[in-house]
């Protein structure tokens, strides 16, 4: 019985102190941010003359074969990418996006956004100050019409299904790499070389195999949806990810750098039911060989 009562007591006062200790730890580590928001409402007065039009097609493929395939690809349409990835990033400073799929992967609104002026869209203004300009040239020019047929057009080639790595090679492997899903190939390797995109982006880009298991779920969909909630001036920009999409890339992050979660999470309730049951034993062994004792 006097063990039962130390035990009470050592186990009341580490309760005591985890619940002391642990919401001020959590309120520096995880401050509270207002959650992602995949309206990308911030946007919609820059683009409240695009909105409510109709896209026009055939006339927003014009605009874009015209104006985005010297620098940008769409591979599915027939326009490769001009230059190879060393010669693209030494001129952009990263290397672009292919557009085949631009149309699902990102937000129609925050699409229109950043046509019209990508530094202000992708959060990344700060970046471009005393003569420093974004390397892709801001579009504002374009009558508002002309926008909503570009965004039209990107919706009607890209793709209408796309698994979790191919969501995650198009939105984010120009800049980070994700190698422990291809230690041996590399072929997850980033697309810019580091040289480029440490002096595009200040530092190098972090490869992201574990950063599922060092920042968790929480924080991975509210730093995708905007960086600069969580990591103010950060050069990562926001890019505009739908819903869908930014859930495809964690699920991909998931996959690689923790594959073995669902197999964790279920012998989790069998090792703590074992160790019951092991107390339980324990304490009746302990009794009969005590009895005298006591």
């Amino acid at each position: 019985m006097r063990e039962l009562k130390i035990l009470a007591v050592v186990v009341v006062l580490t309760l005591i102190t985890y619940w002391g200790v642990e919401p001020y730890a959590h309120s520096v580590m995880h401050p509270h941010v207002a959650p992602a928001d995949f309206t990308f409402s911030d946007t919609k007065e820059d683009v409240a003359d695009v909105k409510g039009l109709q896209g026009n097609v055939a006339n927003g493929e014009v605009l874009v074969t015209s104006n985005c395939t010297a620098c940008h690809a769409i591979e599915s349409k027939g326009f490769p990418q001009v230059m190879d990835n060393a010669s693209s990033s030494a001129a952009y400073g990263v290397t672009p996006p292919d557009l085949g799929s631009a149309g699902k992967l990102y937000n129609a609104d925050y699409l229109a956004a950043f046509i019209k002026d990508p530094a202000k869209a992708s959060k990344t203004a700060h970046k471009f100050v005393d003569g420093k300009v974004h390397p892709m040239p801001q579009f504002n020019w374009m009558q508002p019409q002309e926008i909503a047929d570009m965004v039209a057009y990107l919706q009607s080639i890209a793709p209408k299904e796309m698994t979790n790595k191919e969501v995650f090679t198009d939105a984010c492997q120009r800049c980070h790499s994700i190698k422990y899903a291809d230690m041996k190939g590399g072929s997850m390797a980033a697309f810019t070389p580091n040289d480029n995109i440490k002096h595009y982006m200040g530092k190098l880009p972090p490869d992201l195999s574990q950063m599922i298991r060092s920042r968790g779920h929480h924080y991975l969909e509210t730093f995708v949806n905007d960086p600069q909630k969580l990591l103010e001036g950060t050069a990562m920009p926001r890019v505009g990810l739908t819903e869908e999409s930014q859930a495809q890339v964690v699920a991909y992050l998931e996959e690689v750098g923790d594959s073995k979660k669902a197999q964790r999470e279920e012998l989790g309730p069998k090792f703590l039911i074992y160790l019951v049951i092991f107390a339980i034993f324990a304490f009746l062994w302990k009794a009969s060989k005590w009895r005298e004792v006591h």
